[in-house]
């Protein structure tokens, strides 16, 4: 007993060391554990900070290369200086405003520019003096060179195009004709300056398939109409605009068919248009979109569809007088613009002279014959 007894603070002592070897060793794994979790945390942090990081880049646009600024285009045209401070650009052209008995601000449409290549120096003598028609095209904001302006809106649109009227004293009243996606600033004009207007001229007409004016089947229908790429794309810009200069420069889906190149959404009348003009090039083509393709293309599809203060069949017959019309002119064959919204609106805009343009595609308004009709009904109505 007494052997036994003088054993166990031996026995004791060999078991608080193996305790204790077997408590530092669950120290050090814990330890180990937790210099890995840590490691795993710091790993999980910058991965997230950098996915953020890539998402916000991807969300946000470039910045845009301003007309006059350093390592920017240069100013090769004649501007004028809006209240804001940005500068349109214009062009001018026809009998000289002092004598012009109709004075016509023409408004170019996507991927375009004041210099759009209507064939209007074709008929100069033929038509433009019969007329007396001043005619002047500007570069819509964020295009050629007109500064950019980020609060680009369908109503500031009008106000810009009244701004220049009265920079360049052209009178308190005339002509506007709005050429394809160019209809919305002419849309605009109806609804915040109709006391402008002499008349209007919709050309091709941009529409908006979310007007809450149009019945939900002729819009889906309308959509349906379009390349799926160009749906999804409208679909973007009207549902999540935060998210449209990513869609429209990420490379999984195609984002536009006009961007794109793809050709199928041109009619054959079309591309016959295109070879004819492709012959002699507009020669400043490539000033368009110099500013930055988000300033001139994205901003201009996020202002068309975006959510609008009114709706075409909210506005008021601006000439209720009979001294002044307004104009829709429709290709029959137009791909881009479903013709069957454009009639539905002519319906219930009674005021609202229809033209739907047989075996014409989106680019009509480009041949001699067409450009002279639309002028003709426009001023001599």
């Amino acid at each position: 007993m007494q052997e036994m007894q003088e054993a166990s603070p031996s026995s004791s002592k060999k078991i608080s060391a193996a305790a204790a070897r077997a408590h530092t060793r669950r120290n050090r794994a814990t330890t180990s554990n937790s210099s890995i979790k840590g490691r795993l945390n710091s790993i999980s942090v910058a991965l997230t900070v950098g996915a953020l990081g890539w998402v916000y880049q991807s969300l946000k646009p470039p910045p845009p290369k301003i007309c006059g600024s350093p390592g920017g285009p240069p100013i090769t045209s004649p501007r004028v200086q809006l209240r804001d401070g940005r500068h349109l650009a214009y062009k001018e052209m026809g009998v000289a405003k002092e004598e012009a008995k109709h004075k016509l601000v023409i408004i170019h449409g996507f991927d375009n520019s004041k210099d759009i290549n209507l064939p209007i120096q074709q008929i100069f003598q033929e038509l433009m003096e019969e007329l007396s028609l001043y005619v002047l095209t500007f570069d819509r904001a964020g295009y050629g060179e007109s500064d950019p302006y980020p609060s680009r809106s369908v109503k500031s649109e009008a106000y810009d195009i009244e701004e220049l009227a009265d920079k360049l004293q052209i009178g308190s009243k005339f002509y506007v004709m709005g050429i394809s996606m160019g209809a919305y600033p002419a849309y605009s004009c109806l609804k915040y300056i109709p006391h402008r207007l002499a008349g209007v001229a919709l050309v091709v007409p941009f529409v908006h398939y979310w007007w809450p004016c149009l019945p939900a089947n002729l819009s889906r229908d309308g959509l349906q109409k379009l390349l799926p790429m160009d749906s999804r794309a409208f679909r973007v810009a009207y549902y999540a605009p935060w998210l449209f200069h990513w869609w429209m420069t990420q490379k999984w889906f195609p984002s536009l068919s006009l961007t794109a190149g793809n050709m199928a959404v041109f009619c054959p009348q079309d591309m016959e248009m295109i070879a004819e003009m492709s012959k002699s090039p507009n020669p400043h083509q490539e000033k368009v979109k110099q500013q930055g393709v988000h300033e001139s293309l994205y901003r201009d599809i996020l202002a068309g569809y975006s959510k609008w203060e009114f709706d075409p069949t909210d506005l008021i017959n601006p000439f209720p007088n009979n001294d002044g019309s307004v104009h829709i002119w429709q290709g029959a064959e137009d791909r881009i613009i479903p013709r069957e919204i454009n009639r539905y609106l002519a319906e219930n805009i009674p005021w609202i002279q229809y033209h739907e343009v047989e075996d014409a595609g989106h680019l009509f308004i480009f041949q001699k014959e067409k450009v002279e009709t639309v002028l003709r009904a426009l001023v001599q109505d």
